[in-house]
């Protein structure tokens, strides 16, 4: 049997109004207690505060863009991107990084001095929300463009198939993405605090679950503050290199 690890808006909401003294509803979407409409507003204000305070994987997405001849170097980014997740965009034709984010100062520079035909690789910047790549006019014709990406789409619509996500709550079984107790800890933090009640407490306990999530949402790296390296670089002769033929064709 599969581990049900998310919770519903109607399951989120109803824990964090038992806990302040509220009786739960069959449908938090429906009741006509003004406490629960308060609640559903607020759970909405928590869900885009997560998502500003971390790069959760859950909502990493992928960005893939072929370029064609005649374009100018303008891309539009996906309808839902938050923000680039950085040093993760590559020039695939090239298997080296995009150059970037170019500074204001770096871009013009380069369009000034008319460095098109001594760019070897490609560089970018993020203006006017869109991915601008330089050189623009002409902008290499078939270039593989690729980054990862934080989505703002951050809940689950309820009943949908194939799989559909959103940033808006729209009803009482959509399913937001984030641990259900981290979400609850913000709500009641919040719903307190908009209540003029004493909330010390409440954002205490929300920060220290959002330190235990955020520090187990992905794996981590050895660290080592010594010379010795325990772990391995992605070329090495004792893991992934054969013994002989490296560096030629075959």
């Amino acid at each position: 049997m599969a581990i049900n690890r998310l919770s519903t808006v109607n399951d989120i909401i109803n824990q964090v109004a038992v806990e302040v003294g509220l009786t739960p509803a069959s449908n938090v979407f429906s009741t006509p207690d003004v406490a629960f409409e308060q609640l559903r507003y607020l759970l909405q204000s928590s869900l885009k505060e997560l998502l500003e305070l971390f790069p959760w994987q859950i909502l990493t997405r992928s960005f893939s863009y072929t370029t064609v001849q005649g374009e100018v170097g303008k891309l539009a980014l996906p309808s839902d991107f938050a923000y680039m997740i950085p040093q993760t965009g590559w020039d695939q034709n090239n298997n080296v990084p995009l150059v970037g984010p170019l500074s204001p100062q770096d871009w013009t520079y380069l369009r000034g001095r008319d460095l098109v035909g001594s760019t070897i690789y490609a560089s970018f910047r993020l203006n006017e929300n869109q991915l601008w790549i330089f050189p623009q006019t002409p902008m290499p014709a078939d270039l593989h463009i690729t980054f990862e990406y934080i989505s703002l789409n951050l809940i689950q619509k309820a009943g949908v198939l194939p799989i559909e996500y959103t940033d808006q709550i729209e009803e009482a079984a959509d399913i937001p993405l984030f641990p259900p107790h981290l979400i609850q800890r913000l709500l009641k933090a919040k719903y307190l605090e908009a209540k003029g009640f004493d909330s010390q407490k409440a954002q205490d306990s929300f920060w220290m679950s959002f330190n235990s999530w955020s520090g187990r949402d992905n794996s981590a790296p050895i660290l080592n503050a010594g010379r010795a390296m325990r772990g391995y670089n992605y070329l090495n002769g004792f893991y992934n290199t054969p013994d002989t033929n490296y560096g030629r064709a075959v």
